[in-house]
């Protein structure tokens, strides 16, 4: 018997905690908080504490192409902002 919703499961895998991010970027965890609390890098916030990430979303994020309006904000804000030190993006 055929799954109703075949890609189900490929969306659950997508969906990681802090840690496991963190595993995937091969950062500490509180560096993915830290980006996530800057809004460099989009999660969702299930509680206070409890945050989830898509990965091909934060993927896009850290490689530039994402173009969401908080995104955008984002980097104007910075790049109006000129306090004389370098700023790898």
């Amino acid at each position: 018997m055929k799954d109703a919703h075949p890609n189900r499961e490929e969306a659950r895998d997508e969906f990681l905690t802090a840690r496991q991010l963190a595993e995937v970027l091969q950062v500490s965890e509180s560096t993915v908080r830290r980006l996530a609390r800057d809004g460099r890098i989009p999660c969702v916030r299930l509680t206070p504490r409890l945050l989830r990430f898509n990965l091909k979303a934060v993927s896009r994020a850290l490689d530039g192409s994402d173009t969401s309006p908080k995104t955008k904000r984002r980097h104007a804000e910075e790049s109006e902002r000129d306090d004389g030190q370098l700023s790898f993006l």
